[in-house]
């Protein structure tokens, strides 16, 4: 069994458009949370939103290559560009015909579908957009990402509500680790600013009518977000050899269903999932010193996953610190674990802990150090990112921070 390293990272969402930019708003504890503006909300009760904002093709694709492509795979494109120059990657034949491509998508292209319903349910018209199909399919980020870099490997999306991008992780760095590839990327994209999805999630009666404060007393709910993150992973070995940077190193994943409910979480289940990933990696649970947790802001999500982490760490669990970053970059449904394996790697890499934004009162019943709304510096060496979907699909992932002679 091979180690697995991380060396490229890409981001674009709310907090920033690249990962130096978004890794400054982490640590200032900045919310990407505001009205949203790419989408008429005059008809929808909640206002706010976690989005790119201002964000248009131009300066990333030429006008002819934007209209095959949906805003959530372009997401997925613009990160996989800059985790692939972050790793310095050098593409030869062989390895084009080798690297992975792994994805999560939670609804895929759902704004070029909802453009398709108003123009004939709406509108009357009896044609659509001839490229409806393509743009709307879940898997036109990994497509993109393949066509963009000439990768013929293994290309596939996987979509399990808001733990797709974690379990597309897990799955690339199983493939990294037992051989099958030698160079994945991975991650996961989602743009949920469209007026049908909106109104869905209105209907679910979850959104917040102002922010998400994940964990405070007076939580009312989750906040949407949108974006994509990248990772490259690659063996730990190969990567020390080639001098490559290597942000953090990823040693377990775990895995657990509910079997419990469509919507309402299960403390077992994520506890399950939890432990997994700490067996997977061979860690005790003493060894954890922070977590990132699914915290989506709703009285049910986290009074549950509070009660989880206590049941897997006993007592270890008064010294954990754990947070949030929905508070900040929103809930951005199949793309969440991207962006929170993201930020966990940089808080490992650069020893500052992200806060959990917006927290204003203590509840009893997420009684953890939740690090409110101020940044920490911490040398941590072991983390989890927590990804708990609806549907009861559980998805953790345990990193280690590189030590010094592996960071090049």
């Amino acid at each position: 069994m091979r180690r697995v390293a991380i060396t490229g990272l890409g981001a674009i969402c709310a907090l920033g458009r690249t990962v130096p930019e978004t890794a400054e708003s982490l640590r200032a504890g900045r919310s990407g949370i505001g009205p949203i503006e790419s989408t008429d909300m005059s008809l929808i009760r909640f206002q706010n939103g976690a989005e790119v904002r201002g964000y248009t093709h131009q300066p990333y694709f030429d006008d002819r290559r934007a209209d095959f492509i949906d805003r959530f795979a372009q997401f997925a494109v613009i990160a996989a560009r800059e985790a692939v120059a972050d790793a310095g990657i050098e593409w030869t034949p062989e390895l084009r015909e080798t690297a992975a491509i792994v994805t999560g998508s939670c609804v895929g292209g759902q704004s070029t579908e909802d453009i398709g319903f108003q123009e004939v349910y709406k509108l009357g018209h009896s044609r659509v957009h001839p490229l409806t199909i393509p743009k709307t399919m879940a898997n036109a980020g990994a497509s993109h990402i393949s066509m963009e870099f000439g990768i013929t490997g293994p290309s596939f999306t996987i979509s399990t509500a808001c733990s797709s991008a974690g379990h597309a992780i897990g799955q690339a760095f199983q493939m990294i680790r037992t051989g099958q590839t030698d160079l994945a990327l991975t991650g996961g994209s989602e743009a949920t600013f469209s007026f049908g999805i909106l109104k869905a999630w209105e209907a679910m009666r979850v959104v917040s009518p102002d922010t998400c404060r994940p964990f405070s007393k007076d939580r009312r709910g989750m906040i949407l977000g949108e974006g994509g993150a990248m990772l490259v992973l690659e063996p730990l070995e190969a990567a020390v050899a080639r001098g490559a940077r290597i942000h953090a190193e990823m040693v377990g994943f775990g895995m657990s269903s509910d079997a419990c409910h469509i919507t309402q979480p299960s403390a077992d289940g994520a506890a399950r999932a939890m432990r997994a990933a700490l067996r997977d990696g061979g860690l005790r649970p003493e060894q954890i010193g922070y977590i990132n947790a699914h915290g989506t802001g709703t009285a049910a999500n986290d009074s549950c996953e509070a009660a989880a982490i206590r049941a897997v760490f006993g007592a270890h669990a008064d010294r954990l610190a754990v947070s949030s970053t929905k508070s900040m970059h929103g809930h951005a449904l199949g793309a969440a674990a991207a962006l929170e394996g993201l930020a966990t790697v940089l808080a490992l890499r650069d020893g500052v802990l992200p806060p959990t934004a917006n927290f204003n009162q203590r509840d009893p019943e997420c009684d953890l150090d939740v690090i409110p709304n101020q940044a920490r510096e911490a040398q941590v060496e072991w983390a989890l990112s927590n990804s708990f979907a609806f549907g009861g699909l559980n998805a953790v992932l345990a990193l280690r921070r590189a030590n010094a002679t592996e960071r090049g």
